[in-house]
């Protein structure tokens, strides 16, 4: 009877040396913390800081902030007077020639036609924010509310809107500029909010270029959180 010989192959093995292994652990480790900190970022929160004038008096330039973004997470309408961030429409305002055409002024929604189309861009994009700007607004009216703006106030469903956060003297006109109009007589479409800002004579908002939908809100500011001695909630 023939015998048959079965040999045996030895299986490679690598030899890592203890210091390769460490520097590998530790950047296994930092590519982890990396991950986190943007799932967090982009999920829960996040610190800023104010770069604009629009919303003084309430915040100023290079105030930091502590901004909520659970509520982008959870898909949840912001309240009539949060302060919320959202991303800058790609049509900035409109002249009279364009109402109606490029938007409807009794259904003014913001206009976003810059996206990227890839997967790299958009994670560059949304979750890095490189070459993102973002608008930072208060909260005025809420889907399917009346606003009309008038003798330089905001009146919601008919009655007059109290806003005491503004500066004295302060009134709310539709357009800053000769050469182009805003929306001064609408219903809030569904699922949008139409926000501005405190300053309102410096201040590019929704009467410019129309209501923000939910899917753009990116987050509502939670705290001030420098300099020390206005630490706390903004209102």
């Amino acid at each position: 009877m023939d015998c048959i010989n079965y040999k045996k192959k030895e299986g490679i093995k690598l030899k890592i040396s203890p210091k390769v292994k460490d520097i590998l652990e530790w950047v296994y480790c930092i590519i982890i913390a990396i991950v986190l900190a943007l799932l967090f970022r982009y999920y829960i929160g996040t610190p800023t800081i104010v770069k604009q004038v629009s919303m003084k008096p309430t915040l100023i330039e290079n105030q930091r902030l502590w901004l909520n973004r659970w509520g982008r997470t959870t898909h949840t309408l912001p309240e009539r007077g949060d302060i919320i961030t959202f991303e800058a429409p790609s049509e900035k305002e409109y002249t009279a020639n364009e109402i109606d055409t490029k938007i409807d002024s009794k259904n003014p929604v913001a206009k976003y036609e810059n996206e990227p189309s890839n997967w790299f861009g958009k994670f560059t994009y949304y979750v890095l924010e490189i070459g993102k700007e973002s608008y930072i607004k208060r909260v005025i009216a809420l889907p399917g509310e009346h606003v009309e703006i008038k003798d330089g106030k905001v009146y919601i469903n008919g009655e007059e809107l109290q806003e005491d956060y503004l500066q004295d003297g302060i009134v709310t006109d539709v357009s800053k500029k000769e050469t182009s109009t805003g929306f001064d007589d609408f219903i809030v479409p569904e699922n949008c909010v139409f926000a501005m800002g405190d300053n309102r004579p410096h201040s590019t908002d929704c009467r410019a270029f129309g209501c923000i939908p939910l899917e753009k809100i990116e987050s509502t500011v939670a705290l001030r959180i420098w300099p020390l001695d206005v630490f706390g909630k903004v209102e």
